[in-house]
């Protein structure tokens, strides 16, 4: 959820300071790419993920550079892959152990590359960047494997993307109170706005193109509205930690691609683990 409080931009533009025209712009281009690939060939879809979870694994990866931490992006892209191929076509365990196979990897790969100076606190990033976002990734194509699986990842972006548009809006109209000191542009009032949308964005979604009860979907969409807000939080922490305002600005309006993908990738693996039991 990533909405803003009401107030003037001096510098013109929307009063949340995003150039509103080139957001929408490029979040409809981004829509029409991933529906086109999710109908055609799965597969595609899967490259599509691959390539976007990539950039933003750099951006972080450089943004880490910045603060002397050093991360090597090469085993942690082929962790990526590996993983989103591992969970399409072999499920969950094959996720789970490519992801144990890449974080050792990773930590011999530091034994050779930068001596003992440093070694546990770049270790610590490389797993982590394994973790958040490419683990996290392998759960779109668990998503995306069954026969309906592009109707599952549907409805994954879709609450989550309503939870972007419902906090934006409120926050925009009614936003007083900040949540936290972590983002205090951030409101409760926006926060509100992102339940409400999620959960009726959930409950249609569910029960149209999943035949499930209107109930799972809501209770999906209510859990990923908290989620994604915690996955835009917990982006928040790390750019506060680097001292930085956007990972990149690969896409107008929005800044990096790393900015886009923090709501996702923290409710992937809840909304994967309901539509498992309710579907």
């Amino acid at each position: 959820m990533k909405e803003r409080t009401a107030g003037t931009n001096p510098g013109g533009g929307s009063r949340t300071g995003r150039n509103l025209p080139a957001a929408i712009a490029v979040g409809l281009g981004l829509g029409a790419l991933v529906l086109i690939s999710l109908y055609t060939v799965k597969e595609l879809f899967l490259l599509v993920v691959v390539a976007a979870v990539g950039v933003g694994v750099m951006e972080l990866v450089r943004a880490f550079a910045a603060r002397g931490i050093h991360v090597p992006g090469v085993p942690v892209l082929a962790g990526l892959v590996t993983m989103q191929a591992a969970a399409y076509w072999g499920g969950g365990v094959w996720l789970l152990g490519t992801f144990v196979v890449f974080a050792f990897v990773l930590l011999v790969w530091r034994m050779f590359t930068g001596g003992t100076d440093g070694y546990v606190r770049d270790a610590s990033a490389s797993v982590f960047l394994l973790f958040y976002p490419a683990l996290l990734a392998g759960f779109v194509a668990l998503l995306l494997a069954p026969p309906d699986g592009s109707h599952r990842v549907v409805v994954f972006i879709a609450v989550t993307v309503a939870s972007d548009t419902g906090g934006y809006a409120a926050g925009v109209l009614f936003g007083r109170h900040p949540m936290s000191v972590i983002s205090p542009k951030k409101t409760w009032e926006g926060f509100a706005g992102s339940v409400v949308a999620c959960t009726a964005v959930g409950a249609w979604l569910v029960t149209w193109l999943l035949g499930g009860a209107w109930w799972q979907g809501a209770l999906l969409g209510a859990l990923a509205a908290v989620l994604a807000t915690a996955g835009d939080l917990i982006e928040s922490m790390i750019k506060r930690d680097l001292g930085i305002k956007d990972l990149g600005t690969i896409l107008p309006g929005h800044g990096g691609l790393m900015d886009r993908l923090d709501s996702l990738v923290a409710t992937l693996l809840p909304v994967w683990l309901l539509l498992a039991l309710f579907v």
